[in-house]
């Protein structure tokens, strides 16, 4: 995801311009959308590979409950299911009793192509509510072009200490508020993590956009996190770079793909750089208990 679109530079604040010149052309020098077949077989690998039996590369903790798999962290999320419409109920109000018991938030992601298709109706009348909607696009890095096109005054570089992790944190409270360092502190611990690299882009020295790579070993999936880049840089070409070099790097290490849970103000510009829409993500939340004032 990435930092919705802010106004333009403020008064007294540098800009960009001009040596940061727009640029947000495809990474690849031609697009082939995949065939009803082939986008089948990639949800079915896809599910396989990252939800029926997902890494724990992500620092989250996984386990199976029946016919459902379980991540879980402060708040629960369901993140696959292999239900029937004869047993989605019983299974909603079993996870939604559990939850209560344990005075926890619970969220279920219910992909476009999950069955059944009244699971959504069920969970809402369980008293779950809809989230943002997402959608999985997806990128096959044997398009990846060759050379990113040179931006004067424009570098990427990989996170590899406090100094430039600081930067990161520095950009993710301007692109997305106070809740950026929130989600991006838990990563502090892993900076020498293989599996989770973060990646800064500065404009002369300036850290302007930051985001997150997810490397699970024995996945064909990388995964772009946490994207976003600082308000009075955007639609110069640094949110493209950034996405190239982490592709750039997913590449390097092995993988056919790099994947995005891309909210409705991100998705286009991923379409543009020549990511493929695959499948709709929505997730219900079903809320813990209130805070005490």
């Amino acid at each position: 995801m990435i930092g919705s679109n802010g106004p333009g530079p403020k008064k007294g604040r540098r800009s960009p311009e001009p040596h940061l010149r727009p640029w947000s052309g495809p990474l690849c020098p031609r697009r082939r959308r995949p065939t009803v077949t082939e986008r089948t077989e990639l949800l079915a690998e896809y599910d396989r590979e990252m939800r029926r039996d997902p890494p724990n590369s992500s620092g989250a903790t996984f386990e199976r409950a029946g016919a459902l798999v379980r991540e879980r962290h402060t708040g629960d999320t369901i993140i696959y299911s292999e239900l029937t419409s004869a047993s989605a109920p019983a299974a909603v109000l079993a996870e939604s009793r559990r939850a209560e018991a344990l005075g926890r938030e619970l969220e279920w992601k219910v992909y476009s192509h999950d069955q059944p298709a009244e699971l959504p109706s069920i969970l809402k009348a369980a008293g779950f509510r809809p989230d943002e909607p997402e959608t999985l696009v997806i990128f096959d890095l044997r398009e990846l072009q060759g050379a990113e096109p040179g931006l004067h005054g424009l570098t990427v570089r990989e996170v590899d200490g406090p100094g430039p992790f600081e930067d990161a944190l520095s950009v993710s409270q301007a692109a997305f508020g106070p809740s950026g360092p929130q989600g991006l502190e838990k990563f502090r611990s892993r900076l020498d993590d293989p599996t989770a690299r973060l990646f800064v882009a500065y404009w002369d020295g300036r850290p302007i956009s930051a985001g997150r790579l997810e490397l699970p070993p024995g996945r064909s999936f990388a995964g772009l996190w946490g994207g976003g880049t600082v308000p009075d840089a955007r639609h110069h070409g640094a949110y493209r770079a950034l996405v190239y070099a982490r592709a750039e790097r997913a590449r390097a290490a092995g993988y056919r793909y790099v994947t995005v849970d891309a909210r409705e103000t991100s998705r286009p510009i991923l379409e543009r750089l020549g990511f493929v829409s695959l499948t709709g993500i929505q997730g219900w939340v079903l809320p813990g208990p209130a805070t005490p004032e």
